[in-house]
């Protein structure tokens, strides 16, 4: 499956420039939005016992910020389609500091859960969806590098946000915090002005002014074309009166492509990436707590997560490296379903490590994993749908992911508290994860003899003469030819036209 074609968008897209600053941007915003709930988790204990609650309460901050951060993924594609990635960022800058900042005054658990898990929850979810979106406007050839680098900020803020939070906790106090950290998370607005349109804007003036010289037929013809490219070749004039006629469904799936549920491609990686992620984040969370479980002292156990994020850091930009070689490009969603299958084998194998050593072993080949199914994550998606429908995609691909997401983290809770042992979250993950990675690289195998087997009979119809010409196609094709001709052959085209009129019976006397 080739990378999508340059008219996918209406024009080329640079592949560098201004592009290497929208994914230093987009580095930021999405470091922000994967990072933050799980740094937030340094408050938990001081907020347990000022508030009196019990660790699953306190555990819904988090799980309602991620859940929200996903759920908003329409939204946050919806407002993309209309107005920008831009400005959603910046938008989404400002809810994350009100959000952290309104969270400073905050009196009790209910009040943290509307502004801390919804408020800057949706703040985040209207920084990740833009961020990855842009990066597909500004990248083709090397799209994949990109969006390795802009996914590599995930792991980077990990490694600051968390030694952060505890040096503002130890000297500022949890109110304090917070109120620095939405100033920090204003962040994401400097990050946004970062992202500067581009589109085809310029090319659709150049298309539509006429030369000068140029005679009314070259005129005529230029505004047929231009409805033409019209959706459903409806008149510009009359497109604006129509959309006033819509009913809200209709006005929703303008911004939101719907017509993707019946794309092969996008339904085999939807299916794939929410069974994924019932086993993708939940072993992070436990990581460190099972560390602790065999014996291991807080700060070793901590350290768990920092060797995690070094490996991740470093294999997300190399992964996207990888992923752009004239070898595996072609193939990436092969790539994909391997890295799923290997990230759920770490976690089959990780009960088999008894000792400190076994788990640092573990978490260097579990980072080089969650860091090549991250890096990949929406590189695959862009693939399969083109950049042009990405916006939409990526919408839709969160909304359905976030309830896997919110259950993930439980369901491993329950499998530990029923049989006392950790092992048996891991093993679930890992079953889980090998399941999905084989399941995308059969139905990928399948989609691929699909795609190969359509293009093969589309070239065998074009090259069949028997089914190239019908007669309404032939009178078409004959408009098309005199459209392109010199304006000599004006008269001709006129008596054609006063022939055809005869012929249906419709000549006027």
């Amino acid at each position: 499956m080739s990378p999508p074609a340059p008219s996918d968008l209406g024009y080329v897209p640079p592949d560098g420039g201004w592009g290497w600053a929208v994914v230093f941007g987009a580095s930021i915003s999405v470091g922000f939005a994967y990072t933050f709930p799980k740094a937030f988790t340094i408050y938990f204990k001081e907020l347990q016992a000022v508030y009196s609650i019990s660790y699953s309460q306190i555990a819904w901050i988090t799980s309602i910020m991620c859940a929200t951060t996903y759920g908003g993924g329409p939204i946050s594609s919806i407002l993309v389609n209309r107005y920008g990635s831009r400005p959603v960022v910046i938008f989404g800058g400002l809810l994350c500091g009100i959000g952290m900042v309104s969270a400073a005054f905050c009196t009790s658990i209910l009040q943290l859960y509307i502004c801390v898990g919804f408020i800057t929850g949706f703040g985040l979810a209207l920084n990740l969806q833009p961020s990855v979106i842009i990066i597909g406007k500004y990248f083709l050839k090397r799209r994949p590098i990109a969006n390795g680098l802009a996914m590599a900020g995930s792991p980077v803020m990990l490694c600051t946000l968390a030694p952060l939070n505890q040096f503002l906790f130890d000297n500022f106090g949890w109110r304090g915090s917070f109120l620095i950290l939405g100033a920090i998370l204003l962040n994401c607005c400097v990050a946004g002005a970062l992202f500067r349109p581009i589109g085809t804007a310029t090319v659709s003036v150049k298309t539509q002014v006429t030369e000068e010289g140029k005679d009314g037929l070259k005129e005529e013809v230029t505004k047929d074309a231009m409805e033409m490219n019209n959706p459903g070749n409806v008149p510009l004039d009359t497109k604006t009166e129509e959309e006033g006629g819509k009913d809200c469904c209709e006005k929703i799936n303008q911004y939101l492509d719907f017509s993707l549920f019946k794309h092969r491609g996008f339904l085999i990686y939807l299916i794939g990436n929410v069974l994924m992620f019932l086993g993708f984040f939940a072993p992070i969370v436990f990581l460190a707590p099972y560390a602790k479980h065999i014996g291991i002292d807080e700060y070793s156990a901590a350290f768990l997560l920092s060797i995690l994020a070094i490996v991740d850091m470093i294999a997300r930009p190399t992964t996207g490296i990888i992923a752009n070689s004239k070898w595996v490009r072609p193939r990436i969603q092969y790539f994909f379903s391997f890295s799923i299958a290997f990230n759920g084998a770490c976690h089959l194998l990780c009960p088999l490590a008894s000792g400190y050593t076994g788990l640092v072993v573990y978490s260097v080949f579990f980072g080089l994993a969650f860091g090549m199914v991250c890096a990949m994550l929406f590189e695959t998606l862009m693939d399969l749908v083109g950049a042009a429908r990405f916006t939409s995609a990526v919408g839709l691909v969160t909304i359905a992911e976030c309830c896997t997401i919110l259950l993930g983290p439980p369901i491993g809770g329950t499998l530990i508290d029923t049989f006392g042992d950790y092992k048996y979250m891991f093993i679930k993950c890992g079953a889980v994860m090998v399941l999905a990675g084989t399941f995308l690289f059969i139905m990928n195998y399948y989609n691929y003899r699909m795609l190969a087997k359509e293009e093969k009979e589309r070239k065998a119809k074009e090259e069949d003469p028997k089914s190239v010409r019908t007669e309404n196609e032939g009178r078409n094709n004959w408009n098309k030819e005199t459209i392109q001709d010199k304006p000599e052959l004006e008269p001709l085209r006129e008596e054609r036209e006063g022939l055809k009129k005869e012929a249906n019976g419709t000549n006027e006397v």
